[in-house]
């Protein structure tokens, strides 16, 4: 009998959930779920489970430094597919216990009263997004961070009484039976959250729309020029770079490694021509993975 293949992800109701969901929408897998996102990575390194899915990059706050270190520095998990996701955030809590003087519980949005709302809980990332809207209606309540979306409702609600809220997802309201006293309250409208799904075991999937390789580049010291020349290599062959970020490499005062991400696969001509000329000029390039990459479909 086959074993069902298993996932390392954040907990239940967060947006990393979402996205492990649609990565496996079409067949059955075992989704662990673990609090801290080391746990995550070191689930699937060390072979308990065959993947982690890792948000790794988003609209307003761009990389998430932490997790990029961990695929550079502590783990090496190949890149097996990315999903961008919008990340709406909504603000949750009871309902019947922060109902505006004179609404019913349960009545329509906007009915609860932001002077009834004394803490905010929700993941940093989370909070910075919809720090306008905080700023705007309720700038008097406490604001503290947490692991995750997901523990942040799950706080709320193990605490009613308190005149406590949460900012997360729809899915972790529903799961813990919470209210969604006003939907959508991120900052920007166009707040997507692009998910990496790592791991050693090939992922097998439909046909996407595109592909694309992430790489990992490190200059050589006595080079000058040489970051201009790895462009160059890719600029002639017109080979698309959707985002190229510097990082230190953490051994000395000035050393950074270049993540790179590249339209295109490496099952072609022009992109393994590219990389050995990068190489020729004395560069170490490390590949991160040629995978899939799945659009929102709304």
């Amino acid at each position: 009998m086959n074993r069902v293949p298993s996932v390392a992800v954040l907990p239940k109701g967060t947006f990393s959930d979402e996205a492990a969901r649609y990565f496996f929408r079409d067949r059955e897998v075992d989704l662990r779920y673990h609090k801290m996102i080391a746990d995550v990575f070191k689930s699937t390194a060390g072979g308990t489970t065959d993947w982690s899915v890792i948000p790794i990059e988003n609209t307003i706050d761009g990389s998430v430094s932490l997790h990029t270190d961990w695929l550079v520095h502590e783990v090496e998990l190949p890149i097996r597919a990315e999903w961008v996701f919008p990340a709406v955030q909504n603000l949750v809590g009871r309902l019947s216990e922060l109902a505006a003087d004179g609404a019913e519980a349960q009545d329509t949005a906007n009915a609860w009263d932001p002077a009834k709302i004394v803490k905010i809980f929700s993941h940093p990332v989370a909070m910075a997004q919809c720090y306008e809207f905080i700023r705007a209606h309720i700038p008097h309540a406490e604001l503290e961070t947490l692991s995750s979306t997901a523990e942040a409702i799950r706080t709320v609600h193990d605490n009613p009484g308190r005149g406590w809220a949460a900012i997360g997802t729809r899915t972790a309201a529903a799961d813990y039976g919470l209210d969604l006293l006003q939907e959508a309250v991120t900052d920007h409208d166009n707040n997507y959250t692009r998910f990496l799904l790592v791991g050693h075991r090939v992922y097998e999937s439909a046909a996407a729309p595109k592909h694309k390789t992430s790489i990992l580049i490190t200059l050589p010291e006595d080079y000058p020029g040489a970051l201009h020349q790895v462009l160059s290599a890719f600029s002639w062959r017109k080979i698309n770079l959707s985002r190229i970020e510097s990082r230190p490499t953490k051994k000395k005062l000035g050393s950074y490694y270049f993540w790179i991400d590249i339209e295109m696969s490496l099952d072609t001509v022009l992109l393994p021509a590219a990389i050995a000329e990068i190489e020729a000029i004395g560069c170490q390039v490390r590949i991160l993975g040629s995978y899939p990459s799945f659009p929102f479909e709304g």
